[in-house]
C-alpha cells in the first residue's frame, strides 16, 4: 500500500524490504525463508505459545519468537544457528513426548506440519520412558468435526478462528499445564458456517472432517486453484481431487474444496456452502446426451448441436425474434455470456432472451452473499438486461434454448411440463441431472465451473479469472464450446472453426 513506510534488515545474510510492524515471521516468508511454525497463522493474531519460531537476533540475549516480533531498521536476524535448531529440537522433542505415532492411519499424513518438523530437526531418540498420556479420541465437536485430543498441540489456531471470523467462539482451552485440552463450552457444538476452516488451519491432524476420513491420502491429491460458484462474492478456492491410481483406471473423484488466498475477495477462509461444492462438480452429473430423460448410446453432442440448428433454420427468418428464445444463467462465464450475446443478440437478433438462476439465499455479513450465482455483475456487463421469463413466454416460443436446470427454482414442475409441452423443438444445456431433463426433446451435458476456465465479477466488480481445475468426463464440453458449434453450424463465425 502507497504511503507504508519500509524497514530494511537483514536475516541469514540476506537484504530483506518489509513494512513497518510486519512481523519477523512474515518478512522472512515474503523473502522466502521458512522459519517453522505451530501456532501462527497470517490471518489471525500471532499467539507465540508454540515457541516454535524462535530465532537469534543481533543485539539481544536470547532466542526471541519471530512471529511476535516486529521488524527494526537494521534488525540482523539468524533462524538456523545450532541454538536456534536445538530450540527446535527440544520443542519437537516435548511435542512428541505424548503425541500418538500414528502417521499410517492419520488424515493428515502428508501435509501435517508436525511431521514436517520432524523431518527437518530429527530423528532422535526418545527419552521418554514413562507411558503416553491417554486422552480422549472421536470427539465429535459439530458440523461434520472430529477432534483427536491426543493429536492436539495446543497451538489454539481453532480457538483463535472461532473467536476472530465468525465470532461465535465455541471452542476454548480447558484446565493447565498437562491437562490442557481442547473443548467446547458446556457441551455446546461448533455451529457456524465456517467451521470446515478449523480443518484447513489445524497444524496436525487434532481436527479432521468426517467428510473426509479415512477417503485418500493427501500424497494422492492434485490440487488446482479455481473460484467459488456458490454464491456471488467469489470465493478463493483449491479444488483437491485425485484421478486415476488409487481409483480405477479413467475414474476422478473431487475429495475436498479448501480455502484459497485472496487477500481482496475472501483473505484466508472461505464458508460450508463453497466447501459442499465439492458436490456440485461430481455428483448428479449428465455423463451422456439424453433423450426425453434417458441417455441414447452412440448420439454425441455434435449432433444435438446439428439438429438445434435445423430447428433454428426452419424458423423464417422475419418470425426468429419472437419465434426462438433462450434462458441463460449466471453461471456461465463472461466469455461465454459474449458468445450468447453475439450469437442470440447480434447474430440471430433475437428478442426473447431471458435468465433463469438460483433463488437468493441467506447472507451471513462475513463472506456468503445472498445472491447464489458467481456472475450477475458479468450478466451487466455483457450488456443483457436480466429477466425471468413468464411460463406464457415459454410456451410461445417454436424453438427454446435452455442453459441451466433453474427455471424449476422458479415455477412448479407441473407448469413448466404444460408450458414446454406445447413448444416444438427444445433443449437443454445442463451439468446436472433433474426433472428439467424428462421435458425437453434432448439434454447436453456441459461442464460444472470447476471444469473449464473463464472469467467472473463478484458482487464488489471485482474481475477474477480461473483456470480449468479438474478435467471433465469424455463427451462433457463447457457451454462456449457449444455456443461456437452452434454458431458456425448457422453460419456466423465466433470462433474456432473445428469447434464441432
Amino acid at each position: 500500500m502507497s504511503g507504508t513506510k519500509t524497514v530494511a534488515l537483514t536475516i541469514d545474510g540476506l537484504k530483506v524490504q518489509a513494512a513497518e510492524g510486519t512481523s519477523v515471521l512474515r518478512a522472512a516468508e515474503l523473502a522466502g525463508i521458512d522459519i517453522p511454525h505451530f501456532c501462527y497463522h497470517p490471518g489471525l493474531e500471532a499467539e507465540g505459545s508454540c515457541r516454535m519460531c524462535l530465532v537469534e537476533i543481533e543485539g539481544l540475549p536470547k532466542l526471541e519468537l519471530a512471529c511476535s516480533t516486529a521488524v527494526r531498521e537494521g534488525m540482523t536476524v539468524r533462524t538456523a544457528t545450532p541454538p536456534v535448531r536445538e530450540a527446535r529440537r527440544d520443542v519437537l522433542e516435548f511435542l512428541l513426548a505424548d503425541h500418538p505415532l500414528d502417521c499410517p492411519i492419520c488424515d493428515k499424513a502428508g501435509e501435517c506440519r508436525l511431521q514436517d518438523h520432524y523431518g527437518s530437526y530429527g530423528p532422535r531418540p526418545g527419552r521418554f520412558v514413562e507411558p503416553k498420556e491417554k486422552r480422549a479420541k472421536l470427539v465429535r465437536i459439530g458440523r461434520g468435526l472430529v477432534l483427536d485430543r491426543e493429536r492436539c498441540v495446543l497451538c489454539t489456531r481453532c480457538v483463535r478462528f472461532l473467536r476472530k471470523v465468525p465470532g461465535t467462539g465455541e471452542l476454548g482451552v480447558f484446565e493447565r499445564g498437562i491437562r490442557a485440552e481442547i473443548g467446547t463450552f458446556d457441551g455446546a457444538p461448533v455451529d457456524n458456517d465456517y467451521s470446515g476452516n478449523l480443518v484447513d488451519i489445524c497444524p496436525v491432524g487434532a481436527i479432521t472432517s468426517e467428510d473426509f476420513r479415512f477417503r485418500t491420502r493427501a500424497w494422492f491429491l492434485s490440487r488446482k486453484p479455481s473460484i467459488c460458484p456458490q454464491c456471488g462474492r467469489g470465493c478463493a478456492v483449491v479444488v483437491e481431487s485425485v484421478e486415476g491410481y488409487p481409483l480405477a483406471n479413467g475414474q476422478r473423484r473431487v475429495y475436498r474444496v479448501t480455502a484459497g488466498e485472496n487477500p481482496a475477495v475472501n483473505g484466508h477462509w472461505i464458508c460450508d456452502l463453497g466447501r459442499e461444492g465439492r458436490r456440485d462438480i461430481d455428483e448428479g452429473r449428465h455423463g451422456a446426451v439424453l433423450r426425453t430423460g434417458a441417455p441414447v448410446q452412440g448420439l454425441a453432442w455434435p449432433q444435438v448441436v446439428a439438429e438445434i440448428a435445423a430447428a433454428v433454420r426452419a424458423v423464417p427468418g422475419p418470425e426468429r425474434s419472437a419465434g426462438i428464445a433462450v434462458v441463460l444463467n449466471a453461471r456461465l462465464t463472461c466469455e461465454e455470456l459474449a458468445l450468447a450475446k453475439g450469437l442470440f443478440v447480434s447474430g440471430l437478433g433475437l428478442r426473447n432472451v431471458f435468465f433463469a438462476g438460483r433463488k437468493p439465499g441467506r447472507a451471513d455479513g462475513l463472506l456468503l452473499a445472498a445472491e447464489r450465482m458467481p456472475n450477475d455483475k458479468g450478466v451487466l456487463e455483457a450488456g443483457f438486461a436480466p429477466r425471468l421469463p413468464t411460463l406464457d413466454e415459454l410456451a410461445a416460443a417454436r424453438v427454446l434454448l435452455v442453459f441451466g436446470p433453474y427455471l424449476l427454482e422458479h415455477y412448479e414442475p407441473d407448469a413448466v411440463a404444460r408450458a414446454l409441452a406445447s413448444v416444438p423443438s427444445k433443449y437443454l444445456f445442463s451439468a446436472h441431472a433433474g426433472p428439467l431433463d424428462r421435458l425437453v426433446d434432448a439434454v447436453l451435458p456441459v461442464t460444472a465451473p470447476a471444469e473449464k476456465s473463464g472469467t467472473y465479477i463478484n458482487i464488489a466488480g471485482i474481475r477474477q479469472s480461473f483456470g480449468q481445475a479438474v478435467a471433465p468426463a469424455a463427451g462433457v464440453v463447457p457451454e462456449s464450446t457449444v455456443l461456437v458449434c452452434l454458431a458456425n453450424s448457422l453460419g456466423l463465425n465466433l470462433g474456432d472453426a473445428d469447434a464441432c
